[in-house]
């Protein structure tokens, strides 16, 4: 009985798909087409893919171009390849392979021959293939790495407004334990806004600030001779933390909805999420309790 497989070798604009039946005893025979990598001809693709009864399907992973072929061949295919009368358990699998492993000799890597050489492989166990989690999971870690790039803009944001007013010589920095505390926001937007004088911004830091109102007029004093390119800077800069802070309370925010295929999946928190379980037992909840050390008794005489 034949059991055919398909290679994709995948690019930005197209697809070089080939097709061949792996039982046979002599050399694969490839079946060859081009493809778009629209939806329209994954669509196509899926269909050809069902009338050639392909049972596996293997593709190179190429950048990010290579997850909308994923997802149309997840959608369409593997749904009725699984459904069909007479499939194995094998039937409807995608295989994702690193690049590397089916790197090819120089001077004999063309399109179809890298497709080719995926399902050779495949069949050889020479693959490295990567692990794809289901859609839904694959959701979350998008939105989960989201929200760990704007809490990296955040720092480097914050680190960029502190080597501004270094450069400007506002060594603002230097006083305050946090840049981005309610006491330094309120001095650096009166000086993103114009203000000249130390001491009017000095006056704006909160009694519990532990720097002097002295100390302060001595930090801010360049601003009496700031030039407005810093100003504008400045404000372009703490404009920019707003906007990644707002989006950080929105990616925490328990409302938040996913929308993907038609389905709204709702944010669940904690308690729904993969893995949510370990890493409440684990890292939410306190490993150890430093227990008090008890006080030191004196010394007894050696004589009793």
């Amino acid at each position: 009985m034949p059991y055919r497989m398909a290679g994709i070798d995948v690019h930005k604009k197209r697809l070089a798909v080939v097709v061949a039946d792996v039982e046979v005893e002599d050399e694969y025979q490839f079946e060859r087409r081009w493809y778009g990598s629209n939806p329209e001809q994954l669509r196509v693709l899926s269909e050809w893919l069902i009338e050639q009864q392909v049972e596996e399907v293997v593709m190179e992973s190429t950048a990010q171009y290579w997850k909308p072929v994923w997802g149309a061949l997840e959608r369409f295919w593997k749904a009725m390849c699984q459904s069909r009368e007479g499939a194995g358990r094998m039937s409807g699998t995608l295989h994702l392979a690193q690049a590397l492993s089916n790197r090819g000799r120089r001077g004999r890597k063309t399109d179809f021959r890298d497709s080719e050489r995926l399902v050779k492989r495949l069949v050889s166990q020479e693959l490295v293939v990567s692990f794809v989690p289901d859609a839904e999971q694959r959701l979350w870690r998008t939105l989960t790495r989201t929200r760990y790039q704007r809490t990296r803009d955040k720092v480097r944001l914050q680190n960029q407004l502190e080597a501004l007013l270094e450069e400007a010589h506002i060594k603002l920095s230097s006083l305050v334990s946090d840049l981005l505390g309610a006491s330094a926001r309120r001095m650096l937007k009166a000086l993103a806004d114009g203000e000249t004088d130390p001491a009017a911004l000095a006056a704006l830091a909160d009694q519990r600030l532990r720097a002097t109102p002295a100390q302060l007029h001595d930090a801010l004093g360049a601003c009496t001779e700031l030039n407005p390119v810093y100003r504008r800077l400045v404000k372009l800069t703490i404009e920019g933390l707003q906007f990644v802070e707002q989006q950080i309370r929105q990616f925490w925010s328990r409302r938040l909805r996913v929308c993907s295929s038609g389905t709204r999946m709702q944010s669940r928190g904690w308690r729904s999420s993969p893995g949510s379980e370990w890493i409440r037992r684990n890292r939410l909840s306190p490993k150890w309790v430093p227990r008090q050390r008890p006080s030191p008794q004196p010394k007894s005489s050696p004589r009793g």
